[in-house]
C-alpha cells in the first residue's frame, strides 16, 4: 500500500484536487483558493516549492555530474530549441488559443527538478548529471523563457494579440525560482542544514508535492469557469499533450542514435530532455493568462500524461 501511495500519490492528489474544484457547485473550494490567490498565496507556494528543492540537491554530486558535457548538451538542446520548435508545429494546428497557450507554455519550461532525476536513477542513468542537467535549465530559464513564449505568442495565428512583458517575467522568475533554488543549495553548506535536508528528505518531498498540488488548486480556482465551459476540449487537449511529450521523446530518442550514447548515460537525456516543471508553469498562467483556464488544463494534463508515459519508459529501460 505504501509503495503504490508513493508512487501514484502524487497522480491521485492532482486528479482529485482537479476534480473536487471544478466540481464543487457551492464554490466553496474556488473562493477560498481565489482568496489565497489574491493573497499572494501563489508567490509563497513557488518561493518555498524552489527553496526545499534546493535542499533536496545534492550538492556533492553535481561537481562529478559536469564531467559528460555532450549528454547535458544534447538534454538543453532538447529542453530549449526541440520543445519550442513543437511548439512551433502545434501554433500551425486549428486548435484554440487556450491550448495552444499552454503548449507553449509547457514547451519553454525548464526540466521538472524531481522526477526526472527520480526515474534517471530508476533506469540505471547517472543521476548526477541529471541533477546537472536540472540545475542548468533552472538558470538558463530567466533568459529564456521570457523570450521564447513572447516568440511563441506571435504565432497563435487568429486575431487574439497578445503580448507579455519580458521584463516583468524576467524579474518573476529571478524571484521566485533562481533565488530560492540556488538559496536552498547554498544553506546545505552549512553542517545543521546538510544533516536536516539529508534526515528529513523523505519529509521534504511529501511537502514539495503538497505545494505543488496548492498552486494548482489555487490556479484551478481562477479559472474554474473557463474550464467547465470548454470541458468538451478534454478529450483534445490529452491527444496534445500525448503527441507532444511522444515527439520530444523521439527526438530524444534519434539524438541517443545519432551520437551513440549507450546505457548509464542516455537515460538523462531522455528523461531530463523531456520532463517539465510543473510549478513555474503554472504561476506563469496564473501570473499572465488567467483568463485562458484552457491553458491551465494542459500545463496539469501534460504533467500527468508525462509520468505516466516516463513510468512505461522506465519499466521497458530496466528489462533491457
Amino acid at each position: 500500500m505504501n509503495r503504490l501511495l508513493k508512487k501514484y500519490g502524487f497522480l491521485a492528489g492532482l486528479l482529485i484536487i482537479f476534480v473536487a474544484t471544478v466540481l464543487d457547485t457551492t464554490e466553496t473550494l474556488s473562493t477560498i483558493g481565489k482568496w489565497f490567490k489574491s493573497n499572494h498565496g501563489p508567490n509563497a507556494v513557488i518561493f518555498l516549492i524552489f527553496f526545499s528543492s534546493g535542499l533536496l540537491l545534492n550538492t556533492g554530486q553535481l561537481k562529478s555530474g559536469l564531467k559528460d558535457y555532450k549528454c547535458i548538451l544534447i538534454a538543453l538542446v532538447i529542453i530549449y530549441v526541440a520543445a519550442p520548435a513543437i511548439a512551433v508545429m502545434f501554433s500551425l494546428a486549428p486548435l484554440p488559443t487556450g491550448i495552444k497557450i499552454g503548449i507553449f507554455l509547457v514547451a519553454v519550461m525548464p526540466t521538472t527538478l524531481s522526477s526526472g532525476v527520480v526515474m534517471t536513477a530508476a533506469a540505471g542513468g547517472n543521476m548526477a548529471q541529471a541533477l546537472v542537467i536540472t540545475v542548468l535549465a533552472s538558470g538558463l530559464s530567466v533568459l529564456v523563457i521570457p523570450f521564447a513564449l513572447s516568440f511563441l505568442l506571435t504565432l497563435i495565428g487568429d486575431s487574439t494579440e497578445i503580448t507579455i512583458d519580458k521584463a516583468v517575467i524576467i524579474v518573476k522568475i529571478g524571484l521566485l525560482v533562481i533565488f530560492p533554488l540556488f538559496m536552498g543549495m547554498l544553506a546545505k553548506f552549512h553542517e545543521i542544514v546538510d544533516i536536516f535536508a539529508r534526515r528529513f528528505s523523505a519529509t521534504l518531498q511529501l511537502m514539495n508535492q503538497c505545494l505543488v498540488l496548492m498552486i494548482v488548486w489555487m490556479a484551478l480556482s481562477e479559472a474554474r469557469h473557463a474550464i467547465i465551459s470548454g470541458r468538451e476540449m478534454t478529450g483534445i487537449i490529452f491527444i496534445s499533450v500525448f503527441i507532444f511529450h511522444g515527439l520530444l521523446l523521439v527526438v530524444a530518442g534519434q539524438f541517443v542514435r545519432l551520437f551513440k550514447i549507450g546505457h548509464g548515460r542516455r537515460e538523462s537525456i531522455l528523461f531530463m530532455g523531456g520532463q517539465k516543471t510543473l510549478p513555474l508553469s503554472v504561476i506563469l498562467q496564473v501570473s499572465l493568462f488567467s483568463q485562458f483556464g484552457m491553458a491551465l488544463v494542459v500545463c496539469v494534463m501534460h504533467h500527468i500524461v508525462h509520468l505516466i508515459m516516463d513510468s512505461f519508459l522506465v519499466g521497458r529501460l530496466r528489462k533491457k
